[in-house]
């Protein structure tokens, strides 16, 4: 969905940002006018994420892009304690979110307490600017 360089861009904090490419820049410019986007093959429905050339069921070269709902439930997650470099805070949430659609996504749960968080939790995005990107994360609903 994007790569990461040797020297990863960074945020004011340090802390990195994704790099997006060529495949994954429809995705990006979605985040920053405020809409979740996933790729969709025309052939077969399914949902595709991350970004890639070919439908991963039926590897049809087919694949739009369609604005998903941004809700959904968390399907799995950690909490991490032990920051991978010195410029995350911790405890910080990790979430597999099962989006409406049908598709799943990695992002981070803001504003939460770790020891609350619950696997079928109910959650919608949350665009998130850093150093001029937008990221898409997640928030409870109704928290």
């Amino acid at each position: 969905m994007s790569h990461w360089s040797t020297a990863p861009e960074t945020d004011a904090s340090g802390l990195p940002l994704p790099c997006p490419t060529a495949l994954s820049r429809p995705h990006w410019d979605g985040c920053a006018r405020g809409e979740l986007l996933v790729q969709c093959c025309a052939d077969c429905g399914r949902r595709v994420f991350p970004p890639q050339p070919v439908c991963t069921a039926c590897f049809s070269e087919r694949l739009g892009w369609e604005r998903s709902s941004g809700r959904g439930l968390i399907y799995s997650f950690t909490v991490v304690h032990r920051p991978p470099r010195p410029e995350f805070e911790v405890p910080y949430v990790i979430v597999i979110v099962e989006l409406e659609e049908g598709w799943h996504m990695l992002s981070n749960l803001l504003d939460c307490d770790p020891d609350a968080v619950a696997v079928g939790d109910p959650v919608e995005v949350s665009f998130e600017t850093r150093a001029g990107m937008v990221l898409p994360m997640f928030r409870r609903r109704g928290a």
